[in-house]
């Protein structure tokens, strides 16, 4: 027990601290303020309050938990939305009303609630155990099995392990090793500043399947990989990661807003249990976890909820399941270290954020990878971070930290939103470092063709990029038949692929088998194009041709109706370029 000797916003000093360890909780004040010890000099402990430190006074006690800040885990946590040191937002609304009172806890996890558990039949009473070995499992939700794991540092003899039904603290097994013994239950905490470990780390060989087309066919992620997007105010970060939450097919999505505006996260909190998944035609926040905390809660718990997403991230991760954590943003979460920072007077890095922020970033998106659980299962956590550069300039820190340790860049361009352009990510300074692991994969399930288009896309689009510089000088006009074609089909593959509406019923999730239609027909139309050309036909003839408006609204076309709609357009085309072909000959031998 200590007494607070010193209050500068978020950060209080106490004294009479022996005995404390980095990283406790503590609770501070009359009202039992929940914070966490980050620095100690001898008797003195530096806390980072979690709450509003508004009317807390010198000389109020201090008493420390003894344990560090840590995640409740167990049946319960799914279609939950938590503020960012995991308080259950919906109890603190009953309990206090729209505004959260200080001091209030609740469980994270219901204790009243009763479960249907299954215990795994290989594992045998009197049997040995280990930590991160699955014991059994409940069915929370449809379509999600619950694996009840031994908790980490816990391992020995089983015994009194049987099926029934359980409160989350319910005991449904013991463990004994040396003398000492371990009850278990359904539930289990970890701490959040220590991931969790694993018996190995895989390759990259499956993408992240998004439903977005600039995404999946050009800028793709990898399962257990790294991606960031970075860019101004009003470019669509939020919007792509909102996309990403309802159509990547991720198994578990946890959705951390961090720092944002209270009324995107009201769209979330709103939107998300009325949304059907699209692969179990159930709520998609049955398989959500969504943490808020936003610009006007407390700075200092921004931090704390970016590692309590990514607890629980790899917690489920340990389960077999592909686990995909949008933060958004990042930037919040670096300001709330630049401000504890400055109260805590250390020395300044670049634009005042702390010397150790590059450590912070590649410590987090570290977290990330496809791996082997203790358990033996193999599951993956990939990580997407929004970036929040002021002013859209990307040579700041906390952008430059992102890139040095990511794998997929996707550049947030402003012209492009102004112009009504999105996904408003800019496919010249885009990359995914991921394509070249992830071929092999696409070979396997979508052919040559898919990989050869894909290629050829981006040839055109960094073509007519050139020639846009041209045009400028001189004109169209004064561009050969060949080069205006190309300026063409980039305009064709731009509007009518690239640019694709999260508002649209039918739009807003495109497979990767319709992806492969849609720009399989584009380039089809390009070669019989680029064939015309070079018998003489016009440019200016091509691209009057009436499929040309079809190909236009082939992202209208609902996915049950592909097979069909491929076979038929093509069939148009080809007879539209013969009749074009023919009627130049006719001109021609006139």
């Amino acid at each position: 027990m200590g007494n607070i000797e010193r209050i500068s916003g978020p950060l209080v000093v106490a004294k009479g601290m022996l005995g404390t360890k980095m990283y406790d909780v503590v609770k501070v004040g009359d009202q039992g303020l929940i914070g966490e010890i980050i620095q100690l000099k001898k008797e003195r402990a530096v806390i980072q309050v979690y709450e509003d430190t508004t009317g807390l006074r010198p000389g109020e006690p201090v008493k420390s938990t003894n344990v560090p800040l840590s995640v409740e885990l167990g049946p319960g946590i799914l279609s939950n939305i938590y503020d960012g040191i995991q308080r259950p937002l919906e109890i603190l609304k009953a309990k206090s009303g729209s505004f959260i009172a200080k001091g209030i806890v609740a469980d994270a996890i219901s204790r009243g609630k009763k479960w249907k558990f299954n215990a795994d039949d290989k594992v045998k009473n009197g049997g040995s155990v280990k930590p991160g070995e699955i014991i059994g499992f409940v069915q929370e939700t449809e379509f999600i099995k619950h694996y009840i794991m031994v908790p980490p540092g816990t391992e020995g003899k089983i015994s009194g392990l049987k099926s029934g039904t359980f409160k989350v603290d319910d005991v449904i097994a013991k463990v004994e090793k040396g003398g000492k013994t371990t009850e278990l239950t359904l539930l289990q905490k970890r701490s959040v500043r220590r991931s969790t470990k694993f018996t190995k780390k895989f390759r990259a060989e499956e993408p992240l399947i998004t439903g977005q087309r600039i995404i999946d066919m050009l800028f793709p992620v990898a399962k257990g990989g790294t991606a960031a997007a970075p860019g101004p105010f009003g470019s669509g970060k939020t919007v792509i990661q909102h996309q990403l939450a309802k159509w990547s097919d991720a198994d578990i999505i946890v959705y951390v807003g961090c720092g944002e505006r209270g009324n995107e996260m009201t769209e979330v909190l709103t939107e998300f249990p009325e949304l059907k998944d699209p692969k179990t035609n159930r709520p998609l926040i049955e398989r959500t976890i969504l943490i808020a905390n936003t610009s006007n809660m407390p700075v200092a718990a921004r931090e704390a909820s970016v590692y309590t997403g990514i607890t629980i991230a790899e917690y489920f991760r340990d389960m077999g399941y592909s686990v995909a954590i949008l933060a958004d943003s990042t930037s919040r979460w670096a300001e709330a270290m630049r401000e504890i920072s400055a109260r805590l007077e250390e020395m300044p890095g670049e634009e005042g954020y702390p010397a150790y922020l590059p450590k912070r970033l590649a410590e987090y998106y570290e977290r990330s990878g496809k791996v082997e659980s203790l358990g033996g299962k193999i599951g993956s956590v990939t990580i997407v971070g929004a970036v929040s550069p002021p002013g859209g300039d990307l040579s700041e820190p906390v952008s430059q930290g992102t890139l040095r340790v990511v794998k997929t860049f996707w550049a947030l361009d402003a012209s492009l939103a102004n112009s009504k352009h999105f996904p408003s990510i800019n496919w010249l300074t885009s990359y995914s470092l991921y394509l070249a692991d992830l071929e092999p994969w696409y070979l396997k399930n979508y052919g040559e063709e898919f990989v050869q288009n894909r290629k050829e896309a981006m040839k055109i689009l960094q073509k007519e990029a050139e020639l846009k510089d041209i045009v400028q000088l001189v004109g169209a006009e004064a561009l050969p038949d060949e080069e205006r074609l190309i300026l063409e089909i980039g305009k064709m593959i731009r509007e009518d692929f690239l640019r694709q509406s999260a508002f649209d019923e039918v739009d807003s999730y495109t497979s990767m088998k319709k992806q492969a239609f849609m720009l399989g027909v584009m380039l089809y139309f390009r070669r019989l194009a680029a064939d015309a050309v070079k018998s003489g036909v016009s440019v200016d003839k091509i691209a009057k041709l009436k499929v040309r408006e079809q190909i236009s609204r082939l992202k209208e076309i609902k996915e049950a109706e592909v097979d069909k709609s491929q076979t038929k357009i093509k069939s148009e085309i080809d007879d539209e370029f013969n009749a074009l072909v023919k009627e130049y000959k006719q001109v021609e031998e006139k």
